[in-house]
């Protein structure tokens, strides 16, 4: 491949289409300037893709069986391209990269990004006995960490002795734009659904998003809100298991499964709320485009990012502890508290905006590529 003009970057995600690191990934691709970098999107498990991103980034979808089967592909493509910068989406994929590595290219820079909190991550199980060594052991190699909040990089650092110069906390982009445009809420959306309570949720359907304490909850907010129902979207290994105990809580006709929904914004003008019922996140998307849209939120404490971010905010009523109890507590809180249809303003999420996340991201490439040429 003949040399490019300016510095060349690949993106690394399993496939598009599956969560918020997958979204954060598509943004990048969308967002960084073709102007300063040859943009590059590697997709290890995907043949093809639908999302529209613009002519000029390079698509190579590998279509391996599984992230970990993609070795050697991931290798050949890494020779071919001879990126001068990988940003890797997801922990997993994050593995097989720093693991590959001394593969590379001399003087290929890895950035990983970290999308959810150690600790939690470790300590909530069905991971390996060993993944807490593979991070110790394969983080280090990685020439930045980007975590999405303070507190994430503070709790990395703790756990893998990772020096603070190599973390760096930069914002999840999220187009804000496009979610009030396409809603035909711009600037800022200030009515919404009718008086029944319409609940919505949005994440992977597994076991740290939470959803079956969300569907015992759900049972307390229908004694008193018999017409109250409940949208979920989403797809995932727990799906199965959801729907049989949506069946056994007698919800079959409040609660519907949605299954993967690529804008669900779609959805927003509907919903009286959003609910983030999650035992473990970093920081989701699906949460700060809820703000965006200006749904009231009603979120359990999944992180100390999580609480950070929603603590004392109006229009957010956090639960004080991980259970069904608080959440269908703070759901009875906020159905009482709320006129049909309010909004809110929810300004932290400002702080996300499209270009602010990608001034940052730029910034964070521009000064590892920087630090590459006066090595």
């Amino acid at each position: 491949m003949p040399a490019p003009l300016y510095p060349r970057v690949l993106l690394l995600i399993p496939h598009l289409g599956g969560g918020g690191a997958e979204r954060v990934t598509a943004l990048l691709a969308r967002g960084l300037s073709s102007e300063k970098y040859e943009l590059h999107l590697g997709l290890i498990t995907q043949t093809a893709t639908s999302e529209v991103l613009p002519s000029l980034v390079r698509v190579h979808a590998l279509g391996a069986r599984r992230v970990r089967a993609g070795a050697f592909r991931l290798l050949r493509l890494i020779w071919r391209l001879k990126p001068d910068l990988i940003v890797s989406g997801i922990f997993h994929l994050n593995f097989l990269v720093l693991l590959l590595r001394p593969l590379f290219p001399r003087g290929t820079r890895v950035l990983v990004r970290q999308n959810g909190t150690v600790s939690t991550t470790l300590d909530f199980g069905g991971l390996p006995c060993y993944t807490r060594l593979l991070y110790r052991l394969l983080y280090s190699r990685a020439d930045r960490i980007i975590c999405q909040t303070q507190s994430m990089a503070e709790d990395l650092a703790c756990e893998l002795g990772v020096a603070q110069n190599r973390l760096a906390v930069l914002p999840n982009p999220v187009d804000i734009e496009e979610i009030r445009t396409s809603i035909g809420l711009n600037p800022a959306p200030q009515t919404g659904p009718g008086p029944q309570p319409n609940l919505m949720a949005v994440g992977r359907l597994s076991a740290e998003k939470g959803f079956d304490l969300l569907l015992r909850a759900m049972v307390s907010v229908r004694r008193e809100f018999p017409e109250a129902s409940l949208l979920i979207a989403g797809s995932g290994p727990e799906e199965a298991a959801l729907k049989a105990e949506r069946r056994k809580l007698g919800l079959d006709s409040a609660v519907r499964f949605a299954s993967y929904v690529d804008r669900p914004w779609a959805f927003f003008l509907a919903a009286t709320l959003f609910v983030l019922p999650s035992r473990n996140e970093g920081l989701p998307n699906a949460l700060l485009e809820a703000a965006a849209a200006g749904l009231p939120i009603v979120a359990l404490p999944a992180s100390a990012g999580v609480v950070e971010l929603l603590c004392d905010q109006p229009g957010v009523w956090l639960a004080p502890e991980i259970s069904a109890e608080a959440l269908a507590a703070s759901l009875l809180t906020a159905l009482h508290a709320l006129r049909p249809g309010e909004r809110f303003a929810h300004p932290f999420v400002e702080a996300f905006r499209m270009d602010r996340a990608l001034q940052a991201y730029e910034s964070l490439i521009d000064r590892t590529l920087e630090r590459d040429r006066k090595s």
